[in-house]
């Protein structure tokens, strides 16, 4: 078993500043012995960039942007603040390797990490796993698989809000526009909308409310008519006015949407399918997402698996509201394939338990596959009881890993905008926190030889 980053840490934590930072000490350490993860990251940073190697550099470099975006999630930090601690933290300073009197500003840092796409980070995270694997922090052997929710940053979706909202954002653009097109001449609906939404929220009485949609509904008419004539007016005018042109015709399709759904809804009593429905007009990707009996939520479903070190060793986000049964395959495939090994064991809660889930694992040569709760006449397929009742105890500490990454690493709700960035900002938590669980490890397997040092 090798254990070289045992070794390189043991003199790393020699220096103060890396000994109260182990995390920093550690993927520092990382970084500077397996370049290849850097240079997994340099296509998506690079895109659409012509970076010149002589001269200064305005830019930082494609290592500095992937430490930044790890420092950033392991201190919790927002763009400003990471910005901040580039002249203030003297480990931030000596982590990204910059010059402390020339910090970058963070629409720059905001600029280059945003660009790193999730298939990339997606191979980021395999690679990482698989120097904790070389080093012996994980041995595949036993896998736990659960998935969990989460939130985009968008506020409880009704009817009356997303109408409303539709008016406000493109009255917002429309008023921009005529800034530009002075003969446009823009109507102000938002304040006869504004009353109305108050007067629905306030009203039970479904023939009122229906009323009111009625009137609100034919508000919103005049403000999709109104957008409409700004998008077909076709002129000589500013590069802006081209852009916000652009913005409206995209708000256009969502305006018809919102007003179909609801008129079917509020005012024709009908039932609308989800896949019909939108709940966010700005978090477009939002997906309604209900588990057994539990509290709707609106986001993501992220499906992890975790081995015996509490690494995550996958991470799948599917669109829509799939059935965990749909899950269990596809992860176990995509484990097995990235680090071309199969678990001994394999345990996961009740909602992925079928018997072509078991089937399908068997024939992958799993020894034990247990279900928390099976299904039917089926039955878990394991070697004893005692390996049953030891597995299912098990299993349920995957509650703690997500616990974890919900509240260590912010991942309880999303404020990144836009699908892939979503992805991303998951995937960048995920990483943040097997660093961590790498770092708590190997500075476990240093205690002892610390403490015989000190007696």
């Amino acid at each position: 078993m090798k254990m070289k980053l045992f070794e390189t840490l043991k003199l790393k934590f020699e220096q103060p500043d890396w000994a109260n930072n182990p995390e920093f000490g550690l993927i520092d350490s990382i970084l500077e012995e397996h370049s290849e993860l850097i240079a997994l990251l340099e296509e998506d940073i690079t895109s659409g960039e012509k970076r010149n190697t002589f001269g200064r550099k305005d830019t930082p470099s494609v290592e500095q942007i992937v430490r930044a975006a790890i420092y950033k999630e392991l201190k919790r930090l927002t763009y400003r603040e990471l910005a901040y601690h580039q002249g203030d933290s003297r480990i931030c300073s000596h982590f990204l390797k910059i010059d402390e009197l020339k910090p970058y500003s963070f629409q720059v840092l905001q600029k280059y990490i945003s660009k790193v796409g999730a298939g990339n980070l997606d191979r980021f995270l395999v690679e990482l796993n698989r120097i904790a694997i070389g080093e012996g922090l994980e041995d595949l052997r036993q896998v736990r698989q659960d998935s969990t929710v989460v939130g985009t940053d968008i506020h409880y979706p009704t009817n009356n809000a997303l109408v409303w909202d539709c008016i406000r954002e493109s009255h917002r653009l429309l008023k921009h526009l005529e800034k530009e097109i002075t003969d446009l001449g823009v109507r102000d609906y938002t304040k006869g909308a504004k009353k109305t939404f108050y007067k629905i929220n306030n009203t039970k009485s479904k023939d009122k409310r229906a009323d009111l949609f009625k009137k609100q509904l034919a508000t919103f008419t005049k403000s999709i008519n109104q957008v409409s004539n700004a998008v077909k007016k076709k002129q000589r005018c500013s590069v802006k006015a081209a852009i916000l042109q652009l913005e409206l015709e995209g708000v256009l399709p969502v305006m018809r949407q919102v007003y179909a759904f609801t008129e079917k809804r509020e005012i024709k009593g009908l039932e609308v399918p989800n896949d019909e429905k939108l709940f966010s007009i700005y978090e477009r990707h939002t997906d309604i997402i209900v588990k057994g009996g539990r509290k709707v939520q609106f986001g993501h479903k992220v499906d992890i698996s975790t081995g015996r070190s509490n690494l995550v060793l996958a991470c799948d986000i599917p669109r829509g509201n799939p059935r965990d049964t749909d899950l269990y395959g596809p992860a176990m495939d995509k484990l097995v394939e990235d680090y071309r090994a199969v678990p001994r064991d394999y345990a996961t809660d009740g909602g992925y338990a079928s018997a072509a889930n078991a089937r399908h694992a068997k024939e992958k040569g799993i020894v034990n596959v247990v279900f928390n709760k099976v299904v039917g006449s089926m039955c878990n397929q394991v070697s004893s009881l005692n390996m049953e009742t030891r597995l299912k105890k098990w299993r349920s500490g995957i509650e703690a890993n997500i616990s974890n990454l919900k509240r260590g690493f912010s991942l309880n709700r999303c404020n990144w905008k836009g699908w892939a960035h979503f992805k991303a900002k998951v995937l960048w938590g995920i990483i943040g926190y097997n660093i961590r669980v790498m770092t708590n490890a190997l500075v476990e397997m240093m205690v002892p030889k610390r403490k015989a040092r000190a007696a």
